[in-house]
């Protein structure tokens, strides 16, 4: 008798064992569902916020890409090339802070 109680025993605790093991997987790959859940509402969020600053009429930086555009189309070579050399020394100069920090 004593046998059989011991069998019965160690089936019980293997039992609760793979019970417990079991929940506790499932319980991990539901905090990683709940935390992957929570980052694609907060993408969500983000991508809503830009399209309404856009459907607002915040299109100023379109509309001076544009001007641009139609300044270097309709004017002569020479103040074409001028204004795109204007353009790198700008560009070089906001790039400027970019690479000190990435340096850093």
């Amino acid at each position: 008798m004593d046998a059989n109680l011991i069998l019965i025993f160690a089936f019980v605790l293997t039992v609760a064992l793979l019970a417990m093991t079991t929940g506790i997987l499932i319980h991990r790959r539901q905090v990683e569902h709940e935390e992957r859940r929570a980052e694609l509402k907060v993408r969500e969020a983000e991508a809503k916020a830009e399209e309404a600053r856009y459907s607002k009429g915040d299109y100023s930086k379109i509309e001076e890409r544009l001007r641009v555009l139609e300044r270097i189309a309709t004017d002569s070579n020479h103040a074409l090339a001028s204004q795109i050399d204007e353009l790198r020394d700008l560009h070089q100069i906001e790039d400027l802070p970019a690479r000190v920090e990435t340096a850093r």
